[in-house]
């Protein structure tokens, strides 16, 4: 088995996006991030990268339904489910969910949620990837921290 090319010590979880190496945590990121030698592509990339076949599957559980927005699915007995934007605004400030969205991976399955037709069948799709379940519970501890 592949340890952390950074630490040593644990198994990696993420891979640079420069250099392609494997790391284990944001602090194995941190140490990394000042030395990276990014690769040089010599081959050109296609512009939409090959969906993996769990991503195919996404885009196609979501295809059948009609696109919808928050408005479209909250009722009014449901306005407290609406997050305000203070609250959102928290999001962009969690080292945590940044340190996520260097993920390629992550990347690309948050893209295929947004861009399906049928979100809510893609999400239930989505929600079966652990990466993005982890990134939805960090999500959550940021929206709504837990109780003391």
């Amino acid at each position: 088995m592949q340890l952390c090319s950074v630490c040593n010590e644990e198994l990696p979880k993420y891979r640079c996006p420069g250099c392609l190496i494997r790391y284990c945590s944001l602090n194995c990121y941190k140490k990394h991030k000042d030395g990276c030698i990014p690769k040089k592509d010599t081959e050109k990339k296609p512009e939409k990268p090959e969906l993996s076949p769990a991503l195919q599957g996404m885009r196609q559980a979501g295809s059948t339904e009609s696109r919808w927005s928050v408005e479209d699915r909250l009722e009014e007995n449901e306005e407290s489910d609406r997050v305000p934007l203070q609250q959102l605004a928290r999001l962009g400030e969690c080292e945590a969910l940044k340190a996520l969205l260097y993920n390629p991976h992550l990347r690309q399955l948050l893209r295929t949620v947004d861009e399906a037709e049928g979100k809510e069948s893609t999400m239930k799709v989505a929600m079966q990837e652990p990466l993005f379940v982890e990134f939805a519970d960090q999500c959550l501890r940021v929206i709504e921290p837990p109780e003391k």
